[in-house]
């Protein structure tokens, strides 16, 4: 698990480290630059041309510095400063009255024409107001060479809270970010604009990490390690229990590709509960599942409804939404299990639109419909909301949503006993004050039923004994790299929801 900061949490920790601890800024800024120089050298040869591009803060110290010890290394360098001297930190000033003795070149016009090699040290992480002037002009130009560009810290003119362009933006192809992980290179745009992103330590020490609250966490590799354990003494009781209530009539593929994606997942029992019509090509394609009508005409509807009852106290989790309509008989459906259910509940697709028109009759004040859900939900439901569907229940549009996707999470599970899966290119999942971000998966899983997919993992995941929140971050995130198998061999454009199923036996296996 790795953490990550917005810019006011990246202040926070500087100024313990430099102001409570005393290790001297000059002396990060020094480690950050040697670190920027490992990261350059990598892809460089001494025949390169590079060119320092450095704003007033310390972000543009940390170039310079960098400049300055690959000049010392052999390398031709010079440095290109965007502002009056007396505007810069004293560190920065610090930085260039070294570099000047030195003897490095010190360009006074833009001649980027004759680099091959950028350092943008335009604009740190506190960046908050739109990019204007000579800042915007040059990070044009910059965007428009063939240049190597590396950013220091993160690419000028992309928000640290949020990965967005603030007007203008350097278009790196590669950030050495210092420390920490920042939101804004997680985020997209952000994180298209970083290229490849090292997170280098510069040695901001313990004590200084751990009194700064992380703004969102994420996960890599090592964290497979959190799946649930499987014994040699059990039967498939031990590995839970997962009802999907899904589909309708004419619609079975979403229930069909939640309950496989369940069973590939570990899951020991899935039960499907559909329309009858559905019956054939359930067991057709996944005999592996139980199956249950909830439209028998050989049964009253009292006697039917106890059979849906019977089910729900059958599960050890229920997924309801997918595929499901919402016709009178799916707005039924929703109410007999947020009512009657007694274990953990996925809300997804169409049960989600359901709850979205509930909402509307009541109110359109966002924050009263955030309290009508959670006044309505058990303890511990999670929704698994697309960006549009989440744009329903909150009234809001989408674009102000994707604007401020880790506001809008933090809104949403603030004193909330829900658990949010915000889905979008960055799958956000929010419960109380912890925020998880995925950074997994590719654009080819951008189809149809890759969301129902992603809904029978949780559920799984769930059945097998995982609290809700971890069973949604670790499935989020499995769910991205068995896309990513998937892509390997099919490619984004082929892609499909099945496919990825089909991988997810590959990344457990692995």
């Amino acid at each position: 698990m790795k953490f990550a900061l917005n810019s006011k949490s990246t202040k926070h920790m500087d100024d313990i480290t430099v102001n409570e601890i005393k290790i001297p800024a000059l002396v990060l800024m020094e480690r950050a630059a040697l670190q920027t120089v490992e990261r350059i050298k990598e892809r460089i040869d001494k025949s390169s041309r590079i060119l320092a591009v450095c704003g007033p803060g310390n972000n543009g110290g940390d170039g310079i510095a960098a400049g300055r010890i690959l000049y010392l290394q052999g390398y031709h360098v010079a440095i290109l400063l965007l502002f009056d001297e007396e505007k810069a930190t004293e560190q920065t000033k610090v930085q260039i009255e070294i570099a000047k003795n030195l003897g490095i070149t010190f360009e006074n016009s833009n001649k980027l024409h004759e680099y091959n090699i950028i350092i943008d040290a335009i604009l740190g992480v506190g960046l908050s107001r739109p990019v204007t002037g000579i800042y915007e002009n040059i990070i044009q130009e910059i965007n428009q060479t063939k240049n190597l560009v590396f950013s220091v810290d993160i690419p000028s003119g992309i928000s640290a809270d949020t990965g967005a362009v603030l007007n203008m933006a350097v278009r790196a192809d590669e950030t050495i970010t210092f420390g920490v992980q920042k939101l804004g290179l997680l985020l997209y745009p952000g994180a298209e604009y970083a290229g490849r992103i090292t997170v280098a330590d510069i040695g901001f020490p313990e004590a200084a990490i751990q009194q700064t609250e992380p703004d969102a966490f994420y996960y890599e590799a090592e964290d497979l390690a959190k799946l649930p354990i499987r014994c040699n003494y059990s039967h498939k009781g031990t590995y839970g229990k997962v009802l999907v209530i899904a589909g309708s009539k004419g619609v079975s593929g979403a229930a069909f590709l939640s309950a496989k994606a369940a069973y590939r997942m570990g899951a020991g029992l899935v039960k499907v509960l559909t329309c009858a019509d559905n019956r054939e090509i359930i067991q057709t394609l996944l005999p592996e599942a139980l199956f249950e009508a909830y439209d028998r005409n050989d049964m009253q509807k009292s006697e039917q409804n106890r059979e849906i009852l019977k089910a729900l106290r059958w599960a050890s989790v229920i997924v309801i939404g997918p595929g499901l309509g919402q016709s009178e008989k799916a707005n039924e459906l929703l109410s007999i299990v947020i009512n009657e259910a007694q274990v953990p509940v996925i809300i997804d697709a169409d049960g989600l639109n359901i709850l979205a028109r509930w909402l509307d009759k009541q109110s359109n004040d966002l924050e009263k419909r955030l309290e009508l859900v959670n006044d309505l939900l058990a303890d511990g439901t999670i929704l698994t909301p697309h960006l549009r569907e989440l744009s329903r229940i909150l009234g809001e549009e989408v674009s102000f949503i994707t604007d401020n996707i880790i506001d809008t999470a933090g809104r949403c599970s603030y004193n909330s006993k829900l658990i949010h899966v915000i889905k979008d290119a960055r799958t956000v999942v929010a419960h109380k004050n912890k925020k998880y971000i995925n950074i997994s998966g590719n654009n080819g899983m951008a189809t149809g039923g890759s969301g129902d997919v992603l809904t029978g993992m949780i559920a799984a995941m769930i059945a097998q004994g995982m609290p809700s929140f971890e069973a949604a971050c670790l499935a989020v995130y499995i769910h991205g790299l068995a896309g990513d198998e998937a892509c390997k061999e099919k490619g984004p454009y082929s892609l499909m929801a099945d496919d990825i199923v089909e991988a997810i036996n590959k990344v457990l296996k692995n």
